[in-house]
């Protein structure tokens, strides 16, 4: 897992046919928002016809990424692939005509991008995943038929038939494109004995080996996955935040709510400041054309990684809370500190419990040299003073980073005074 420890960003990209008419991706039908078959119809607008995963490989790199990550299936069960499991695919059931995921892996790794693959566990448009005897039409008014079956109403035969389905699409993924990664999502409609996910996780190892995966595998997943929000607490484990950059995860036209760089970049920040990754999710549009205010944010986040670039990758989590008001990198040697300042401060910078002494402090991107004084202190005990590193005469746009180098290993006072 080392390229994902130093990855940091990666794009993720909900692409489908629900970018026709702009609906919500699968949950419009589950949420009869829309009928199932209106939504199925979108299949017949799906053309891919600027389909350019080149292009969309050199934006990944200008924007920082060093992943991305594909929806191969969301829940609609539709396969951007030839799937041989199911016609329900683009190849077959639209004007596309072709694989969409041949060409994003190889662009990807062209670029030197890792390439990882979006899967749904679930498939709402599979006739045996409501695993019941008697299978409803949709939305039946008793029961939703894709969703937890009766007490005492399953038809294992049906599951089981479902799983070899759900195995061999997995399959095909894992030895036809050879991911880096494999994005699960839905599994909260069974539980482990359904689903059998160790049994998977050791059948995905042999088909590829070496592939991450993420969460969403009932527990045998190998990082975090926290979605839309970040974590109040630093997590234990790699952790790795889905978000939106509006409020859609496909294209929705109608959907003008986007975060703003500053936002982004913050998020950003806060996510590499406590050992985490940030996957920034786009939407294309169904001819394969990014809308450009997503465009236009990805540029910016590039940007301020490459005035920054050092604080960024091959860096670790960051001070413990305490010593800092606000998020902060290490590097991969521990001899340098990253600070993060998102706001302009009054009269100094404080920073507390380095037992350290300093060898520079300068802004970044700038080079700017800035000074210090130490504040108090019980030299005595081997209680460092407060540090007051003085302000930089010019800020970043977006936000400032101050590179503090150490004269050793990093050595933090950690205790409540005598």
């Amino acid at each position: 897992m080392q390229w994902f420890y130093t990855a940091k960003l990666g794009i993720f990209m909900h692409w489908g046919i629900y970018a026709v008419d702009g609906t919500a991706e699968s949950w419009a039908f589950f949420r009869n928002e829309v009928p199932y078959n209106q939504y199925m119809a979108q299949k017949n607008g799906f053309t891919a016809s600027k389909y350019d995963p080149e292009s969309w490989a050199a934006l990944f790199v200008e924007a920082g990424a060093r992943y991305a990550v594909l929806t191969s299936k969301h829940h609609d069960g539709v396969a951007l692939w030839d799937t041989k499991y199911s016609d329900l695919n683009v190849v077959k059931a639209t004007p596309a005509g072709r694989d969409l995921i041949d060409p994003y892996c190889k662009a990807m790794q062209k670029a030197n991008l890792k390439v990882g693959i979006y899967f749904s566990h679930l498939d709402w448009s599979h006739p045996d995943y409501a695993s019941v005897a008697s299978h409803a039409v949709l939305f039946d008014e008793k029961r939703n038929p894709f969703s937890y079956p009766p007490k005492g109403k399953e038809d294992i035969f049906r599951w089981e038939k479902f799983l070899l389905f759900h195995r061999g699409q997995i399959k095909e993924l894992c030895t036809l494109y050879k991911p880096d990664l494999l994005w699960f999502d839905g599994t909260w409609e069974r539980d482990d004995e359904h689903w059998r996910m160790k049994e998977l996780r050791d059948s995905i190892l042999v088909w590829k080996p070496g592939v991450i995966l993420n969460s969403r595998m009932r527990g045998y997943g190998d990082y975090e996955t926290p979605e839309q929000a970040i974590p109040v607490t630093r997590p234990d484990k790699k952790w790795e935040l889905c978000m939106t950059m509006n409020n859609s995860w496909g294209y929705r036209q109608s959907d003008t709510n986007y975060k703003t760089p500053l936002e982004i970049i913050r998020t950003f920040v806060e996510c590499i400041g406590n050992g985490g990754n940030l996957l920034l999710d786009i939407g294309p549009m169904e001819d394969g054309t990014i809308p450009k205010p997503q465009i236009e944010r990805l540029k910016i986040l590039g940007q301020w990684i490459r005035r920054n670039e050092p604080a960024i990758y091959s860096t670790s989590a960051g001070l413990p809370l305490g010593h800092f008001y606000g998020q902060s990198t290490l590097s991969a040697d521990k001899k340098t500190i990253y600070l993060f300042v998102s706001d302009q401060p009054h009269e100094y910078i404080p920073l507390k419990g380095i037992r350290n002494k300093i060898k520079s402090i300068n802004v970044l991107a700038t080079g700017e040299q800035l000074t210090y004084k130490i504040s108090g202190g019980a030299p005595w005990v081997n209680i460092p003073g407060d540090i007051h590193i003085s302000l930089p005469k010019k800020y970043d746009d977006y936000i400032t980073v101050i590179a503090i180098e150490l004269d050793g290993t990093i050595n933090l006072y950690h205790d409540k005074g005598y």
